[in-house]
């Protein structure tokens, strides 16, 4: 059964990003704050202001502002954007290069710093130097088998080590000394710091695209065999139940208490909490999903969306109206380290009272008196 947890609304329209130029593809995005950066096939870097609005009757919308555009003056598509608001920099790979440019103007750094010999990278969001002003960053290396970890400046890189794999890397996410890692057959924790790896189960990169992500301290989230959405710790544990998710999932997204999945056909909201499917909403040629500061983006090739969360209470509410009162309690439980806690005492005693008379409604003596108690 399903709840609304999400809405759909759009972000960057076509035209304002390509006018008429139908070759222009989306390849990558970044957002931090309210600043959106957008990365092409035809090598240039877009800067928008998302504006959020809420109406009076509480409907959310966004109005994009385009700040500037810049072409990095090559033939190849910007493959992955990440930002560094501390430094004031967005870190742009294109053509296995990573730039360093300025997060307001576009400008590359003048000392020409850069990583070269990049697959692909992420940011260290559990960082171990301790330097605010650093950003750890972890590449998979050109060199076959090769993982390589840098500490980056604001107007220099600097490598800090250098792992081998037993087999070739194809996805990397990192927390603190630990690598969570897809390989070619399957997914292992590497602590790049001790050397100790961990098996976690097969996978086979040949047939599907492997997701790993990083969801919270030593924890990630693994598109696992079967359809499944494994979660994993650093220890190389399962704490959480799995999700089940279609066999082909591009990509996946965390919004406590939901983990939202992106396929070929749809988006799919599932609860951690429960482990079930709440909501399914249509999404065609949908290549991109990804959260950034608890805002869940997804992108086609040609346009931008931001996945709305309904209020909690609302969900909550909406729950109880149709009488799933077992539903509406695991979330109420779970909101509780979004809501400020006398918030939620007082909502929490409100929804015990509501919940119990639905019960009692529906002759279910004992359990109302468990709730009214």
């Amino acid at each position: 059964m399903s709840v609304k947890a999400f809405k759909l609304v759009s972000a960057v329209e076509r035209e304002m990003l390509m006018g008429d130029k139908n070759y222009i593809n989306i390849e990558c995005i970044e957002c931090c704050g309210k600043n959106l950066y957008i990365g092409t096939n035809d090598c240039f870097i877009y800067h928008f202001l998302l504006d959020e609005k809420v109406s009076t009757a509480g409907k959310i919308s966004f109005a994009a502002s385009k700040q500037l555009h810049k072409y990095l003056g090559l033939k190849k598509p910007v493959s992955e954007l990440k930002a560094a608001s501390a430094l004031t920099r967005l870190l742009v790979l294109c053509d296995n290069t990573i730039t360093l440019v300025n997060m307001i103007n576009l400008e590359p750094v003048p000392t020409g710093a850069r990583i070269k010999g990049a697959v692909t990278f992420t940011l260290n969001e559990n960082p171990v130097s301790g330097d605010p002003f650093c950003v750890e960053v972890c590449i998979i290396s050109v060199k076959r088998r090769t993982i390589q970890m840098f500490m980056v400046f604001e107007d220099r890189v600097q490598i800090v080590k250098e792992v081998f794999t037993p087999e070739q890397p194809c996805a990397v996410a990192v927390d603190g000394y630990f690598l969570c890692l897809a390989l070619t057959t399957q997914y292992i924790i590497l602590n790049y710091n001790t050397g100790v790896s961990q098996d976690l189960f097969p996978y086979c990169s040949d047939e599907k695209r492997p997701i790993v992500k990083r969801i919270g301290r030593q924890e990630f989230l693994l598109a696992g065999p079967g359809g499944l959405g494994m979660f994993a710790t650093v220890d190389g544990i399962s704490q959480r139940a799995p999700v089940h998710w279609s066999e082909n999932v591009i990509g996946a997204a965390l919004c406590f208490p939901y983990v939202v999945a992106l396929d070929d056909e749809f988006i799919t909201v599932h609860s951690m909490l429960d482990q079930q499917q709440k909501q399914t909403l249509p999404f065609k040629e949908g290549h991109i999903l990804q959260d950034f500061e608890g805002k869940v983006i997804v992108a086609t090739n040609k346009g931008v969306y931001i996945l709305v969360p309904l209020p909690l209470e609302k969900q909550i509410q909406d729950l109880l109206a149709s009488h799933r009162v077992e539903e509406a309690l695991v979330l109420a439980k779970g909101a509780r380290r979004n809501i400020p806690k006398e918030k939620f005492q007082v909502m929490y005693k409100r929804i015990l009272q509501q919940a119990g008379f639905i019960q009692f409604a529906q002759l279910q003596f004992l359990e109302a008196k468990e709730l009214f108690r």
